[in-house]
């Protein structure tokens, strides 16, 4: 079965340190860092992430759908809010797919919860992107640690192959 993130976007970034310091100076820099973040972490949870950015005060926005590099990232119209598209969408995807709703805001958990679909608050979906990253890092040392002792194996033992074939 497949599996859904739909991440209101602005309200995880708000609760993410790194990314709310970024937002004060380039909102543009922060929307594409977190994309970025989210990337890395549909790869390796292996889910579908949808990331809504709410555009409804934005006259200018009649509402936009793009593929970047694999996050499917939505831009809402204007009047449109995050919510009230990620509950539209929420409820079609949860009749074929396991949805997840990342928000902090508890009458959206509330609603989607009540349509099937699972919650997360941001700073859950931010404690466990750290963990997945911590544990890749952690995965990476060891990595580089077993292959610097087989390297350092390996060169005794063909320096001791050397000397056997010298003295023979």
């Amino acid at each position: 079965m497949k599996e859904y993130f739909v991440i209101d976007a602005y309200n995880v970034i708000h609760a993410w340190p790194v990314l709310k310091n970024e937002l004060g100076r380039n909102l543009e820099e922060a929307r594409n860092k977190f994309i970025e973040m989210m990337r890395e972490y549909q790869t390796i949870k292996g889910v579908n992430i949808i990331v809504v950015f709410d555009a409804h005060l934005s006259k200018k926005s009649i509402g936009l759908k793009e593929d970047l590099k694999g996050i499917e990232v939505v831009y809402t119209k204007y009047t449109e809010t995050a919510d009230s598209y990620i509950e539209k969408r929420m409820s079609v995807l949860v009749k074929k797919a396991r949805v997840t709703v990342v928000t902090s805001d508890w009458s959206e958990q509330q609603v989607v919860f009540g349509e099937g679909a699972l919650r997360m608050s941001a700073r859950e979906l931010i404690i466990d992107y750290n963990s997945v990253k911590s544990k890749i890092r952690n995965a990476g040392k060891q990595l580089k640690q077993r292959d610097s002792v087989e390297n350092r194996l390996s060169e005794e033992v063909i320096g001791k192959l050397k000397n056997i074939m010298r003295d023979r």
